[in-house]
């Protein structure tokens, strides 16, 4: 299993790649393919669960999908987000919610969105021996105070402002920060910035490493997916064409087939009923 000091080395070496799982098979799937690192985003909640955003996920909701990861992706190292409100409340609050994520799940390090009181939060897990993976750029969980999902970083006076913060994250004691959906130019300043590696999401090829959503990149359960992601197949047609054709067949009786069904030896049923069967 790599270990945070493993990508910090895989820096200006080797490209990270990085995946969300949030299932048993998923992760299973990413670890038999050689993802580096697995990601159990609080993503969840729009392409699992159904909901609008990630504001509704829970803790237990991240315990229950992370210890399911963990299960199919035995020596992966996983990353796994603080839901939403988690690690705002207070100091105790933070390191309760993050040791809960670790102990239960297995998880290796966990993830926090934003800057500004979240640098402060970054070092006091770091200081209590929980790695942080830090996420600047578009934060989803303050998606409502950006005013929607928009690319960040555009004018100079914003650029700037997250080029001092990636700093902050790396002098906070982040291991890594995941930059999302940020103009490529900036993505490239910041990885030049600082000595930790930066993973991008919608923030071109110059980071360090790249990490998609499991479902935007299969095409699996969406109905459209952001400009940066590439989706690598369509797994959502032959799904559906299977279950259509599982319908027709038991409507139309071709299934199940005799060797889809169990036998016994002739005789055993013979007097039930009355009479020979």
């Amino acid at each position: 299993m790599k270990t945070t000091s493993d990508f910090i080395k895989m820096k200006n070496a080797e490209k990270i790649s990085m995946v969300t799982a949030y299932d048993y098979p998923s992760a299973k799937q990413a670890e038999l393919a050689g993802v580096d690192m697995l990601l159990v985003g609080d993503s969840l909640g729009m392409v699992v669960l159904g909901y609008e955003s990630t504001i509704n996920v829970t803790m237990d909701d991240m315990i229950h999908h992370g210890k399911a990861v963990r299960r199919g992706a035995k020596n992966s190292f996983i990353v796994i987000d603080m839901p939403f409100m988690s690690y705002h409340l207070s100091d105790r609050d933070t390191l309760l919610n993050a040791a809960r994520l670790i102990q239960e799940t297995g998880a290796n390090a966990v993830k926090l969105e934003g800057a500004n009181d979240v640098f402060d939060k970054i070092r006091l897990l770091t200081n209590a021996g929980i790695p942080v993976m830090a996420h600047l750029g578009l934060t989803p969980q303050s998606v409502g105070v950006l005013g929607g999902y928009k690319v960040q970083g555009k004018s100079r006076e914003d650029a700037l402002e997250l080029l001092e913060n990636v700093k902050k994250c790396e002098e906070a004691g982040a291991f890594s920060v995941v930059l999302e959906c940020i103009p490529m130019q900036l993505a490239r300043e910041a990885a030049k910035a600082i000595n930790i590696p930066t993973i991008g999401i919608g923030a071109g090829a110059d980071t360090d490493g790249q990490v998609l959503v499991y479902h935007d990149m299969l095409t699996y359960g969406v109905d459209r997916v952001a400009k940066f992601v590439k989706q690598y197949t369509n797994i959502d047609e032959p799904i559906a064409q299977a279950l259509i054709n599982y319908v027709q067949e038991v409507k139309t009786g071709k299934f199940p087939e005799v060797k889809h069904s169990y036998t016994m030896n002739e005789g055993v049923l013979d007097g039930l009923y009355g009479g020979k069967r």
